[in-house]
């Protein structure tokens, strides 16, 4: 039986602003991703998942959306759409779309109608309140960008609830009238031939009913943002969830092989119930442990044990190294070290997501106050929380706009461009391009990597910087060997992978075939018996 394209794949996540722009205003659409299908089927991955391009005012750049259905002309149009899906499945290329049901934007007209009055039939589909007791609102709820989380509109005389922007009202979803609309627009776009969705803060999309005020945070320290104040322990992560999510999770299946990606931001003990219990839940519950984790093997290697020994039976794992939310991985451990953590997410036991120009080695990018777009960095400056230095264009080439644009960039590029772009890399023997490119072939061409099972080897030495673990499907075994250091380690092999040969490693040559494997400073191996 061959595994569903969402568990033997890799998912490669794009950002449309800043992939291709194809008509010169300087931002990324619909026609910029077709016209780059040929790079994206050569690198070698599964499927692609375009961030959102809904019709929306952009205060947080599509994730305040005003209409579900349609596609935003900064983007191209319905058409463009179509002829982008048709494009990517005709290269075997799935495609996955974002979705944010969570909230809308404040011009969406359910919002413009439920604000007109409280007798507007459409009151109901937002969260309203009357002032708190002191006249101030209705609890202590902060949003994830700073600031209460309520919001006075003077013309009603209530607080409306929003977990991001003001501009960003919450859905109230416990509303039947909510659910139907939106589920309306998973089958809109799911009959377009979409293969499946990206659920955009899944675990808040129902409240404690009463709206509690949430508990102080005993460890919160300053400077890590003011949500970080209260545990939300109210305001997210409630039982009721997990019916919506076996809901989308029935239409979803009603269409064929289609798949579910939750975006959770939870510890793993609550992050897998969002597999489903009694039903199943979405596909893939995102893991995101691995990008805030602390660069250690020792750290990384109780991690996976963690994360596996927590799974539900039956339920399949996923990775995923960044973001247009988070630091790219180059930019946390160093161009080096991200070579390896490229073979880490692509041999580990899961779905991998890569995060486009992660596989160039964009680190970070110096964003000028000048520059600055994002709307959390402008709220709470300084705190090192902007996400545009993730999200800056994907650099082509070394002509005028680094092949991006023929206008002006919405954001600068990376410093390096003239050096770092697809067409210089494609051509560099040993490049970040390159060696992505030899993962994916060999993730490919190895069952025991794409959907074998996975085994943390017990001579791994994590005090000496060393993660290794076996991969293993029918009677192939590979094993994975990472130096998480900038130092030369050793590590004993057992006796079935002894003078093995390597496969691939993240650095110019391979090591000798012994019984020992000799790892050189930020290597990664993969290692096949003889």
């Amino acid at each position: 039986m061959i595994a569903p394209f969402w568990q033997r794949g890799v998912v490669y996540q794009i950002y449309p602003r800043s992939f291709q722009d194809s008509d010169g205003d300087g931002v990324g659409d619909l026609a910029g991703i077709e016209r780059r299908l040929g790079y994206i089927a050569d690198l070698g991955v599964d499927a692609i998942w375009i961030s959102p391009c809904f019709p929306s005012p952009m205060v947080d750049f599509g994730y305040d959306v005003s209409n579900y259905c349609d596609v935003d002309p900064r983007f191209g149009t319905l058409a463009d759409f179509d002829r982008l899906v048709a494009a990517a499945h005709a290269r075997g290329i799935r495609v996955i779309l974002d979705f944010v049901p969570n909230h809308t934007s404040d011009q969406h007209p359910w919002f413009v109608e439920s604000r007109s009055s409280k007798e507007s039939a459409r009151r109901a589909w937002y969260l309203w309140r009357d002032p708190g007791p002191g006249g101030g609102p209705p609890n202590n709820w902060i949003s994830d960008f700073g600031g209460s989380a309520w919001a006075w509109d003077e013309a009603s005389g209530q607080y409306y609830y929003h977990a991001f922007l003001p501009e960003q009202p919450d859905l109230d979803w416990r509303n039947p009238d909510v659910r139907r609309a939106m589920y309306d627009v998973l089958h809109f776009w799911l009959a377009r031939g979409v293969d499946g969705f990206r659920i955009d803060v899944l675990w808040h999309l129902i409240k404690a009913e009463t709206f509690p005020d949430n508990p102080a945070n005993p460890a919160y320290v300053a400077g890590l943002g003011e949500m970080h104040r209260v545990l939300q322990l109210h305001s997210t992560d409630q039982p009721e969830v997990h019916a919506i999510a076996g809901e989308m999770r029935r239409i979803a299946d009603s269409y064929g092989e289609r798949v579910l990606v939750g975006e959770i931001y939870l510890p793993v003990e609550r992050l897998v119930h969002y597999y489903g219990r009694e039903t199943p839940g979405v596909h893939l519950p995102f893991n995101f442990q691995l990008v805030e984790a602390p660069w250690s093997a020792r750290g990384i290697a109780a991690m996976i044990a963690e994360y596996e020994a927590a799974l539900p039976p039956g339920a399949w794992p996923n990775w995923v190294l960044g973001n247009h939310d988070r630091p790219r991985i180059a930019a946390r451990v160093g161009e080096a070290q991200a070579r390896v953590a490229a073979m880490l997410l692509l041999t580990l036991r899961g779905t991998p997501t890569l995060y486009y120009g992660d596989e160039l080695g964009l680190g970070r990018v110096e964003i000028p106050d000048r520059d600055v777009r994002d709307p959390r960095e402008l709220r709470e400056p300084g705190l090192g929380l902007g996400r545009d230095p993730s999200r800056t264009p994907m650099p082509w080439d070394a002509s005028p706009q680094a092949g991006f644009t023929s206008g002006v960039p919405w954001l600068p590029l990376n410093g390096d461009w003239r050096a770092r772009n697809v067409e210089r890399l494609a051509q560099t023997p040993g490049s970040s391009l390159a060696l992505h490119r030899d993962l994916l072939a060999l993730r490919r061409a190895r069952p025991a990597l794409s959907v074998g099972d996975l085994a943390l080897l017990d001579g791994t030495h994590p005090d000496r910087d060393v993660l290794a673990y076996e991969r293993r499907a029918g009677d192939e075994r590979l094993l994975v060997a990472l130096n998480l250091g900038g130092e030369a380690r050793e590590l004993t092999l057992p006796p079935w992978a002894a003078f093995a040969r390597p496969l691939l490693s993240t650095v110019a040559g391979a090591p000798s075939p012994s019984d020992v494997l000799r790892l050189r400073p930020d290597e990664g191996v993969v290692l096949a018996p003889r």
